[in-house]
């Protein structure tokens, strides 16, 4: 496996270096980025259509930079500075342990400063290009895509903090047992715990933009299903616990034109340091050959090819949320089904076993169905009145 992005450098290039980036991360900041692409150009294709339109608001042009602006400006180049300074300074020590680190109060207060005094220089200097003898409130018109920065923001932020509520809260022995260790761990999410707070929170902020909600979700829904695939593939190459259940079963002779480890695999080296053998027996499964089911990588293939018939579609579904609606039922079914070869802890509810991504699916797929129909015997009647 490749816990860090260095490992699979070497891997393919036969060096020596070590970079303290961890593959899952750099593959998050990835599907970051390919959903912010794909969001952004949704969203100037419903706007070139006139589905959505341009919010105006008043901002303050050619006024000195503020107090506000100067500190806040600091405190973000005090931390950078802070961190990478230090990182520079001893990076031999600070490069195996370098989650620990960021989390840390370790780090060099000159570099801070530095750091710091560069930053709101740097905002002071901008706004005194912009300056102007009379400051004036101007009329500017925003169009949604230029808020899409914003939105990826508040969706990274509230999505990490929501994927820690949700994987402490259906690991909540681990969480007890350390919990300042299990809030402050880099490892350790909930995919829809993730998605749950992002989404409200990126719906709370459009709603404050007057952003039309259905058209945003439309727009989004086949980024989030490419991002998802993206982020799964992190999960595959860091082994970062996401294995499914024990499979020691031989690989089926009509799978043979396949790698062994897409049917079968014990993820050497995993970013855990987990021996799957062991890690099986202490769990209670019976493993003959420590290896486990290749989920991530399962549902890297299952989020693919709905991120292609999501792509295919968008253009041909005229009813606003419904593609949205769409997308919540295939989420919900490549869980469901996805569940049923994975190891997490179950609850147990007047008489039925299941685990917390199994619950949240079926309530997806249930509020894909039910808003599906809505949107769809709404639109037939809209269409209905205009003839």
């Amino acid at each position: 496996m490749f816990p860090y992005l260095s490992d699979l450098i070497n891997y393919l290039f036969g060096t020596d270096i070590f970079l303290p980036i961890p593959m899952f991360g750099t593959m998050v900041a990835l599907a970051f980025l390919a959903g912010n692409y794909l969001l952004t150009i949704e969203l100037k294709r419903k706007e070139k259509e006139g589905l959505l339109q341009p919010i105006t608001e008043k901002q303050l042009v050619g006024a000195k930079a503020s107090t506000g602006e100067l500190l806040s400006n600091f405190a973000i180049g005090f931390i950078l500075g802070f961190k990478v300074l230090g990182i520079m300074l001893n990076y031999s020590e600070i490069a195996p342990q370098l989650q620990q680190y960021i989390l840390s109060m370790q780090g060099s207060f000159a570099g801070g400063l530095l750091g710091g005094a560069i930053a709101a220089y740097s905002k002071y200097k901008e706004k005194e290009k912009q300056k102007k003898d009379k400051p004036e409130y101007v009329e500017v018109k925003i169009y949604p895509h230029q808020l899409v920065g914003n939105i990826t923001m508040i969706a990274a932020i509230s999505g990490i903090l929501g994927a820690k509520i949700f994987h402490n809260l259906e690991n909540i022995h681990e969480f007890t047992a350390d919990p300042v260790g299990a809030l402050l761990s880099f490892s350790g999410l909930s995919i829809y715990g993730g998605l749950i707070v992002g989404g409200f929170s990126v719906v709370y902020y459009a709603k404050k933009k007057h952003i039309s909600l259905k058209h945003l979700l439309d727009a989004a829904a086949p980024a989030l299903i490419l991002a998802y695939a993206i982020g799964r593939i992190g999960c595959q190459l860091a082994g970062d616990g996401d294995w499914g259940l024990p499979n020691d079963a031989p690989k089926p002779e009509w799978l043979s034109f396949l790698p062994d480890w897409m049917w079968a695999f014990d993820y050497p080296n995993n970013v855990l340091g987990i021996d799957l053998k062991t890690d099986f027996a202490n769990q209670g499964y019976e493993s003959i050959t420590g290896k486990a089911w290749p989920t991530p990588f399962y549902e890297t293939v299952m989020s693919t090819i709905i991120f292609f018939i999501l792509w295919a579609i968008r253009k041909k579904i005229q009813i606003p949320g419904l593609l949205f609606s769409i997308y919540l039922i295939f989420n919900g079914i490549e869980r469901f089904l996805i569940e049923q070869i994975r190891i997490n802890p179950k609850y147990h509810f007047l008489g039925i076993e299941a685990t917390q991504a199994q619950i949240i699916s079926t309530l997806l797929i249930i509020s894909g169905i039910a808003s599906a129909i809505y949107l769809y015997k709404n639109g037939k009647k809209q269409e209905t009145r205009i003839i």
